[in-house]
């Protein structure tokens, strides 16, 4: 009978039984982001659990593709896999895209929960959606350049529109802008057009919330434009807010398609909420009025791409002084110690310059400590004479008598005194009543 296995055990087989990433999505090392992501995208749909739900080699494929997915789809991950391998990229904290109409309605539940509770998950487009797009199977309505359409898009579905532009328009560049006002999430996504009339997914933008909206724009101007996953830096965020600040930038990579040729083109909104729809405007516009914007654009992207490169650089000297600034904390509090230490030792060697006992502060004490000496120094003392007991009496007698209230002829001359004093001349008739 076998042995069974423990689970550090098991997680050590797991990852000796790791393939290279490149290797599961067919892929070579020099390949760019769109290569990589054309290659994910199709193995994603061959292996998709709504296509082989009953096949466990397919559900172990998939997952597969998608954790070889999240480390070379991440610009960070896939340089530490390229230089020390899968011990570096730290495999176990990988999360995944998550496709929410294969969840079921608990998963759903605890998915909206976590996301509610503000821990970021990605989600993925539904492969159901992806397969009827590239088989063309899906229906597209036409929108003209200008024209805002307001819509009602359910959960996981998708509502597709073709923009037709010219030369001239490209020139100009295009910019395509979806809002949604009750704060929805959805995703705005762009389509190739295949030889078969089918469509494929090249772009993907994610919703993101702005004061009381939610919004997302892809923008074709002529010139290499970026994008910001902030997705990445929140998970960051919430296990070291100190690294995150340095990484904040690094979600900000340049788009694959960055400009359009004349012809059709095709766009899509995805509702990705869990359990609502979402209300969106979509509006596509040519950028020849916008000279201003773009040249505005084109400035602030590059500061950012400079920013980036001062961070890492930064970073690097910031660590060193606060290494520096720890040690000298360090060494302030023992210094301080230090000194109250011998501060201290100092005090004492100074009391000890005395002969006389110590003082103590209690008054109570003292009394106690005086009364006892008066009772035993009384009880010591030699017997009185009768002569002495006489003497005694005559002195307690005249002071008690000292002690006494004075006479009523006393107290009216007292009251005749006080009233020279005062001039006060008091007159009562006795004969009117008060």
């Amino acid at each position: 009978m076998p042995a069974h296995r423990s689970k550090s055990e098991k997680k050590d087989a797991e990852k000796q039984l790791r393939r290279d990433p490149y290797e599961v999505l067919g892929v070579l090392r020099n390949s760019t982001d769109q290569e990589i992501k054309s290659a994910y995208r199709k193995m994603a749909l061959k292996y998709h659990p709504d296509k082989t739900a009953n096949d466990p080699i397919a559900a172990d494929m998939f997952k597969e593709v998608t954790f070889s997915y999240n480390i070379l789809s991440d610009p960070e991950k896939r340089r530490q896999y390229d230089t020390a391998g899968f011990e570096a990229v730290e495999a176990e904290s990988q999360e995944l895209e998550l496709d929410l109409s294969s969840l079921g309605a608990v998963n759903t539940v605890f998915a909206a929960l976590f996301s509610k509770l503000g821990v970021p998950i990605k989600t993925s487009v539904s492969a159901t959606i992806l397969e009827e797009a590239l088989n063309g199977r899906v229906s597209v309505d036409p929108l003209l350049l200008g024209q805002a359409v307001t819509k009602k898009v359910e959960k996981q579905c998708a509502h597709f529109y073709a923009v037709t532009i010219t030369e001239e328009e490209v020139s100009s560049g295009l910019v395509c802008r979806v809002e949604s006002s009750s704060k929805s999430k959805f995703k705005l996504l762009y389509f190739d057009q295949e030889a078969n009339s089918g469509l494929s997914l090249a772009l993907q933008e994610d919703s993101k919330r702005t004061g009381k909206i939610t919004s997302a724009g892809m923008y074709f101007l002529g010139f290499p434009v970026y994008r910001l996953d902030h997705t990445n830096n929140s998970m960051a965020q919430a296990k070291d807010p100190e690294s995150a600040f340095f990484k904040k930038l690094e979600g900000f990579q340049q788009c694959e398609v960055t400009e359009l040729k004349a012809g059709t083109h095709v766009f899509a909104i995805y509702g990705d909420n869990f359990f609502k729809s979402v209300n969106y405007t979509i509006q596509v516009l040519c950028a020849a009025s916008f000279t201003k914007e773009k040249e505005d654009l084109r400035s602030v992207e590059a500061q950012i791409l400079t920013k980036r490169a001062e961070l890492a650089k930064f970073e690097t000297e910031y660590r060193e002084v606060l290494v520096q600034f720890t040690d000298m904390t360090s060494r302030y509090a023992q210094e301080m110690e230090s000194i109250d230490e011998l501060l201290k030792q100092r005090n004492e060697i100074h009391s000890a310059y005395t002969t006389a006992p110590l003082m103590k502060r209690s008054s109570s004490k003292n009394r106690l400590r005086k009364s006892s000496f008066k009772k035993k120094k009384k009880a010591e003392a030699p017997a009185p004479t009768d002569q002495e007991e006489d003497e005694e009496e005559e002195e307690e007698e005249s002071s008690r008598q000292r002690n006494e209230k004075p006479s009523t002829f006393d107290k009216s001359e007292t009251l005749k005194k006080k009233s020279r004093w005062y001039n006060l001349h008091l007159k009562l008739d006795k004969k009117k009543p008060c």
